[in-house]
C-alpha cells in the first residue's frame, strides 16, 4: 500500500469458495480470516461494510488445510560429485505453487560446505516472503552439526528447530553411528524438546543398506523411546525396505514417510508405496508424504563410485497425492491427512496447522476440480494466484 495512501488498512479477509474440507467436507462456504488465523467459518457471515474487509471470490475452488512438507533441502541438497553438483536452494513461489504452506528444512550430506546456519538463514528468508518455515537441526553425520553446539540447545533456544535430522542410517554415505551413539541422539533431542514444548522428531534418512530399519527397530525394542519420536524417511526406497516398513509401522504402531520420487527408478512412487502400505493394513493416519524437493538424485555404481545427479522437485508430492483421490485409493478427507494432518501431527503442530478450524493458523490452498493447486494463503496472506 503507497505509505501516502490514507485508506484504512484491510485488517481483515473474507473468503468465499465453493466447498470446505476441513478435512472433513464442511456444510459452509466461508472463511473469515483475522490476524492470520480463521476467526469464523460460516454461510452468508454477516460482515459489516463498513470493516476493513478484503474480499475474495474463489467460487469455483475447494478450500483445504494448506500442505505440509517435512523434508525440503531449502539450501539445496546434493555434493556428492564435487563441488559442481551442489543442488539449488528453493524460494517461496516454487514451495506455494504446489499448494505447500509449510516446510521443514534439511540439511543432507553436504554439512561442510553448508551449515545449520545456512539453513537457519534460508528457513529465515522463507519466512520473511510468507512461507511457513523450520528445521531440524544436525545432518547425515554423527555427531550431527548444530547452531549452539549442542542438540538440546538448539531446541530450546531456536524457535525454527522443530528437531533433529536428517541422521542418515543404511547408507554408504552416513557416518556408520553405532547403535548407542543413535540411542543418545534422541534422547538428546526428547529432552531438548520437551524443555522447549516441542514434539522434537527425530527425522531418519534411509539408505539402501543391508541393515534397513533394523537400527530403529532396536532403538524401539531396547529403549524406552516412544515410536512417535522416531520418524523414517524414503521408506520406498526399494521393495524390501517398503516390506520392512509395513512391519516397522505395524509392530511398534509408528508413523513411516513415504518420498515423492520424481524419476522411475529411485524407488517406489509415493502412489504405489501409500496404496501397498494401505492394502498391508497400516493405518492412513500413520503415513506421511514428502517430496525431499532441491535435493539430490545421485547416481552411483555397484562399487559406490558417483557417476551423476539429477535435482528433485516437489511436483511428484502433488501428482501422486492427486492420483490416490483420483483412482479411489483414499477419499480424499483422509487423503489430506497425507500431506497436512498426519503431517502436523507428527511434527508436533497440530494445534495451529493441518485443519481448517476457528483459531487455527489461516493456511489454506484452494483447489480447481482436478485437484490442481491454484492458490494458497499462508496466515492469511496470498502466497500464490489470484489477483
Amino acid at each position: 500500500m503507497n505509505r501516502h495512501d490514507d485508506r484504512p488498512p484491510r485488517l481483515l479477509t473474507l473468503l468465499r469458495v465453493k466447498g470446505i474440507h476441513a478435512p472433513e467436507k464442511l456444510k459452509v462456504r466461508e472463511i473469515l480470516i483475522a490476524d492470520g488465523r480463521i476467526a469464523a467459518l460460516g454461510e452468508d457471515l454477516d460482515v459489516p461494510v463498513h470493516w476493513p474487509v478484503h474480499r475474495v471470490e474463489a467460487q469455483d475452488l475447494i478450500a483445504v488445510p494448506a500442505f505440509i512438507d517435512q523434508h525440503v533441502h531449502v539450501t539445496g541438497g546434493g555434493g556428492e560429485g564435487g563441488f559442481g553438483s551442489r543442488c539449488p536452494g528453493i524460494g517461496a513461489q516454487e514451495i506455494a505453487a504446489m499448494g505447500i504452506g509449510t516446510v521443514v528444512g534439511v540439511l543432507g550430506t553436504d554439512c561442510i560446505s553448508r551449515s545449520p546456519a545456512d539453513l537457519l538463514a534460508a528457513v529465515r528468508g522463507l519466512k520473511s516472503e510468507g512461507i511457513a518455515a523450520y528445521m531440524y537441526t544436525g545432518a547425515y553425520r554423527v555427531p550431527p552439526p548444530t547452531l549452539t553446539g549442542d542438540i538440546q540447545r538448539d531446541l530450546a533456544w531456536i524457535p525454527e528447530v522443530i528437531g533433529l535430522g536428517e541422521i542418515a542410517i543404511s547408507d554408504h554415505r552416513s557416518s556408520q553411528p553405532r547403535q548407542d551413539e543413535l540411542e543418545r541422539l534422541v534422547s538428546e533431542a526428547r529432552v531438548g524438546a520437551m524443555l522447549a514444548g516441542k514434539r522434537g522428531i527425530c527425522h531418519f534418512h534411509l539408505g539402501d543398506g543391508k541393515r534397513g530399519l533394523e537400527p530403529l527397530r532396536r532403538l524401539l525394542s531396547e529403549t524406552e523411546m516412544p515410536a512417535e519420536q522416531i520418524i523414517p524417511t524414503h521408506v520406498n526406497r526399494h521393495s524390501a525396505l517398503l516390506e520392512e516398513a509395513v512391519d516397522y509401522a505395524l509392530s511398534f504402531e509408528a508413523c513411516i514417510d513415504v518420498t515423492a520420487f520424481e524419476i522411475p527408478g529411485d524407488g517406489l512412487s509415493a502412489f504405489d508405496a501409500v496404496a501397498h502400505l494401505l492394502e498391508q493394513g497400516v493405518p492412513a493416519e500413520r503415513i506421511t508424504l514428502s517430496s525431499d524437493c532441491n535435493g539430490s538424485l545421485p547416481e552411483f555404481d555397484q562399487r559406490g563410485n558417483y557417476t551423476g545427479m539429477r535435482v528433485a522437485r516437489n511436483t511428484a508430492l502433488i501428482s501422486d497425492w492427486q492420483r490416490l483421490v483420483q483412482e479411489h485409493v483414499l477419499p480424499l478427507d483422509t487423503a489430506l491427512g497425507l500431506i497436512s494432518g498426519n503431517v502436523a501431527r507428527v511434527l508436533g503442530l497440530h494445534h495451529c496447522k493441518g485443519r481448517l478450524a476457528v483459531g487455527f493458523d489461516a493456511d489454506i490452498t484452494l483447489l480447481d476440480e482436478t485437484l490442481q493447486p491454484r492458490q494458497t494463503f499462508v496466515a492469511g496472506r496470498r502466497i500464490h494466484g489470484g489477483e
